[in-house]
């Protein structure tokens, strides 16, 4: 009995997952947190050979496929969304997760690392969703609603040393976009959240572990003492798009040992 309730609590077994930029760091995390819950998932990057190794990492655990795609545009976004109509006529789990940063001096800060970081963070998940609505409605209901986890970043809750003016701009911009799809999605049955990352190993946080005297200087400073791990990331999506977290809809959650809170 214990066992069947929780799994009715925090199941997402046999639901249909896309994760982006889900060959590596946190997107990597929570795809291996889901397969190994059970869920059908599909990643996406546009490098096809870290696709095909993801793929073949995670499928040792469930059930995993990597698709090749480019969401920094409109039409990749569309050219994917196609890729998982053609697939599954329904999506329970969409997690918006691929970005990247760009630091630079602010006297120095170039056009083209704010139009660029500005298409991938922020418009990417909202064209990417909006392709993949057909596929979110039909998955919905009253009782199991979809998800939809947009993956932000603590940066955009508080100022670091990065000077990674446009990252800031988008994942503030996309917690905000985040609101308003909650909104106008509920009468869709669809839940939107926002997971808001701290300290996660990844490429863009590479340079903080480049050796351990580095990384031991930089972990004394992290709250908790120590970077997050899978569990945390994939734990709070899973619980997001399953049964405990229904009613939760329009929330930035920070996952970040307490960083932006008491650190």
């Amino acid at each position: 009995m214990t066992e069947n309730f929780y799994e009715h609590l925090f199941g997402v077994r046999d639901k249909v997952a896309l994760v982006t930029g889900g060959t590596r760091g946190i997107g990597l995390m929570i795809a291996e947190g889901l397969v190994r819950c059970g869920a059908d998932v599909y990643i996406s990057s546009r490098k096809t050979d870290a696709c095909a190794q993801a793929e073949a990492t995670l499928s040792r655990y469930g059930r995993c496929t990597a698709i090749p795609g480019d969401v920094g545009h409109v039409a990749g976004c569309r050219k994917l969304a196609a890729e998982i109509a053609q697939r599954s006529d329904k999506l329970h789990i969409l997690v918006n997760n691929a970005g990247l940063t760009w630091g630079a001096d602010i006297d120095e800060f170039p056009e083209k690392a704010w139009d660029k970081v500005m298409n991938l963070d922020a418009k990417g998940p909202f064209f990417l969703t909006q392709a993949l609505l057909p596929q979110l409605r039909a998955a919905a209901s009253p009782e199991v609603r979809a998800s939809i986890v947009n993956v932000s970043s603590t940066n955009a809750i508080r100022p670091s040393g990065l000077q990674n003016y446009s990252y800031v701009a988008a994942k503030a911009g996309l917690q905000g976009l985040s609101t308003q799809m909650a909104r106008d999605l509920n009468s869709d049955n669809i839940n939107v959240n926002v997971l808001a990352p701290g300290p996660f190993k990844s490429k863009m946080t590479a340079p903080l572990y480049a050796n351990a005297d580095i990384e031991k200087q930089v972990v004394e400073g992290f709250t908790m003492g120590r970077w997050g791990a899978m569990e945390d990331a994939a734990g709070l999506t899973v619980f997001l798009s399953s049964k405990a977290g229904t009613f939760l809809t329009g929330v930035v959650i920070p996952c970040d040992g307490g960083a932006t809170t008491i650190g």
